[in-house]
């Protein structure tokens, strides 16, 4: 991904003493961008810490801590749902899975129905869950777990940056995210974002990790400003940076020229008579799931992309093979969202064109998964 310029310049800068003032001072700073990022309008209900580690990092932190003895529901329709329960299983003996088919919406309904069925204590989920390239639902799911008494946790490792996050009005308690995709940073840093009632209840919940304890770098964070173990302290300038660039151009004119820039290119696409995993109102601003024509070579295909600088993906799991994954995100201009149309053209052309297959055909071929699985019974 591309980042910009000053961005570039920023992890550069000389590093300084992670246990001195200076590090106090570039946290608090990170921490007080990454809440207005989030448009958080009562600051002070709300604390933000951050880990040297990927989303997933930030993930485990979040499933590791807050669950303590109490049940768990995972929502899933695509792989990093899965990667949720995945975890969560690990740490948590009572964790159950409601699972949907990749590429569906998750159905409201059936949740709604499961958790006054079952004690659930914690609910998580994804926000976009980008095999699929899907933006889950979070006003439902929120007024959901509300009514239902439960902790609210949401993945929001590629959503952050790109769509609207409403933690106070949608009830979630915990969000996730990380300091690449939408926000415009490298790789390697990830945060939490949690109501401080909720960090605190964490004192009193038994520790399941070491590295990745919750309620440790939340103390750390408020009585010292800083974080538990070593930061890896370049990219915490890079990320002020990436974050200083958004509320420079304004959040929500960030989210609009994102959605533009999606617009441009799924225009183009569906010009070029490519067809879509999803309608584009369940999609995401940053991901496009895109059908492979059924005579091409995708290896050779993504091959030609590649010998120009552009990179596309294999679809994940039950798509892999018969979608390819388009994304927007980082220091994308007009004109390169244009040159790789352009791109895509000639390199489509190289096959004898037929009718694509249409996105109902396939999908309703897609195996149903099972509707949910309790994971442990319930007493």
């Amino acid at each position: 991904m591309n980042v910009t310029e000053n961005v570039r310049s920023a992890i550069g800068k000389e590093v300084i003493c992670h246990r001195e003032s200076d590090f106090d001072d570039l946290l608090l700073s990170v921490e007080n961008k990454v809440l207005k990022l989030f448009e958080i309008k009562n600051v002070n209900n709300y604390r933000a810490v951050f880990i040297t580690g990927s989303g997933t990092a930030a993930n485990e932190a979040v499933l590791s801590s807050v669950v303590g003895n109490k049940n768990i529901l995972v929502l899933s329709n695509g792989e990093f749902g899965e990667r949720l329960h995945a975890i969560s299983q690990i740490h948590n003996a009572n964790t159950y899975l409601l699972e949907f088919p990749w590429g569906k919406s998750l159905n409201l309904e059936v949740i709604d129905a499961f958790v006054k069925r079952n004690q659930i204590d914690v609910i998580a989920m994804v926000h976009h869950e980008t095999s699929s390239g899907m933006l889950n639902p979070l006003g439902g799911i929120g007024a959901l777990s509300k009514a239902n008494g439960s902790v609210l946790f949401v993945d929001c490792v590629s959503s952050a940056g790109a769509e609207t996050i409403d933690m106070e009005k949608d009830n979630i308690a915990f969000c996730s995210s990380s300091s690449s995709k939408a926000i415009g940073s490298y790789a390697g840093l990830s945060f939490v974002i949690g109501e401080t009632v909720e960090f605190e209840k964490l004192k009193n919940l038994p520790v399941k990790t070491s590295y990745l304890n919750l309620y440790k770098f939340y103390q750390f964070s408020k009585n010292k400003l800083q974080t538990p173990n070593t930061p890896a302290i370049p990219l915490f300038f890079a990320l002020e940076q990436a974050l200083a660039n958004i509320l420079l151009e304004g959040v929500a004119n960030r989210h609009a020229k994102i959605r533009r820039k999606a617009k441009l290119l799924r225009q183009g696409m569906l010009k070029l008579g490519l067809n879509f995993l999803l309608d584009q109102k369940e999609m995401s601003s940053v991901l496009t799931n895109v059908f492979i024509p059924i005579n091409i070579n995708f290896k050779n295909f993504r091959q030609k992309l590649r010998e120009e600088m552009i990179i596309i993906y294999d679809g994940k799991g039950c798509f892999k093979g018969r979608f390819f994954q388009v994304g927007n995100i980082g220091e994308l201009s007009n004109a390169d969202i244009r040159f790789f149309l352009s791109v895509q053209k000639e390199a489509l052309l190289n096959y004898e064109r037929h009718q694509p297959v249409q996105a109902i055909s396939i999908i309703d071929q897609i195996p149903l998964l099972p509707l949910y699985k309790n994971d442990v019974a319930f007493v």
